[in-house]
């Protein structure tokens, strides 16, 4: 966007040269990626790569036996020991507005992620043209990236919104102590980021419009205050799933299976068995998180589960 170039550098601008020195435009495992662009109505919709993740089965699938998983996964030529999620960030250009749907997981996560902001660079895009942040969840891969590495807040003109539960869950005295070992970290992680962003957060709870055609929709289990988001654009809608449905072949074909990503494992059944039956119904088109890059496509029921479908 334009604006007038300044001749002091600020030590976030300084931080951003070398990272765009150190980028490789790779998302990850030899993955180049474009990015892919949508409209919904006079909505424009940019999906970037963050990389991807790097997840053991085990935890993926705990409670499938190694018989059922290799069933399910190598007919579609998928590892039966690893998944690789990508990571998809929604942009949205609407009016005056630049809008991230959540923000990646900055460089403090997994190091086959955390490229959101070499990928904006390259766009064009500086963090203080971001008038608008909204979360679907507090996760690591979801919120981490909020901050810079001085640990200062990276969008400082952006309204931040944050779904009320996940702020009162992940900000709660007990969440620490009752978190397993393995994701205490998540908890510290979340909490010093939101504290962080205080001063320029607003809370969002279900059926809220965020923003002119932007509708908040309750999608709990994953995390307690998980939420997706349904853009509207006249006759036409996409919605953005976070982490509600998680795996373009696993949520699908098999949503019965419990997911070890799901804070909530039976709420996380519930809620993905909601989505893809409304979704297959109402024929949206929808952008996953962790789905294959860029991430879009529609649900469409099929003989057992569903099938999700690109192009």
């Amino acid at each position: 966007m334009p604006g007038l170039k300044r001749v002091e550098l600020s030590r976030r601008e300084i931080l951003l040269s070398g990272i765009a020195l150190a980028a490789t435009g790779i998302g990850g495992q030899g993955r180049a990626f474009a990015e892919a662009n949508l409209t919904v109505g006079d909505h424009e919709i940019t999906v970037f790569s963050d990389g991807h993740l790097a997840l053991p089965m085990g935890f993926v699938l705990p409670e499938q036996s190694a018989e059922e998983i290799s069933a399910l996964l190598t007919p579609h030529g998928m590892a039966t020991n690893m998944l690789t999620p990508d990571c998809n960030i929604t942009l949205l250009r609407s009016g005056d507005r630049l809008v991230l749907f959540d923000v990646g997981s900055g460089q403090n996560f997994q190091p086959s992620a955390g490229e959101l902001l070499s990928k904006l660079e390259d766009a064009g895009i500086d963090p203080s043209d971001i008038t608008d942040v909204i979360l679907t969840h507090a996760h690591p891969d979801h919120l981490w990236g909020i901050l810079d590495e001085f640990d200062d807040p990276l969008y400082p003109q952006a309204n931040i919104h944050v779904p009320q539960g996940e702020w009162d869950f992940w900000r709660a005295d007990d969440t620490l102590a009752n978190m397993p070992d393995e994701r205490k970290s998540f908890v510290v992680g979340a909490q010093s980021r939101l504290e962080a962003i205080e001063d320029q957060v607003s809370m969002i709870t279900p059926g809220d419009e965020v923003l002119p055609g932007v509708e908040a929709v309750g999608t709990h289990g994953h995390t307690p205050g998980h939420m997706s988001y349904m853009i509207h654009g006249g006759s036409q809608s996409i919605f953005v799933v976070g982490d509600a449905i998680s795996n373009a072949v696993i949520s699908f074909e098999k949503p019965e299976w419990a997911s070890g990503t799901d804070q909530d494992r039976d709420q996380g059944i519930a809620t993905r068995k909601m989505l893809l039956d409304r979704l297959a119904l109402d024929q949206s088109r929808i952008i996953g998180f962790h789905f294959p890059h860029p991430g879009e496509g529609q649900v469409e029921k099929a003989t057992q589960g569903y099938r999700f479908v690109t192009g």
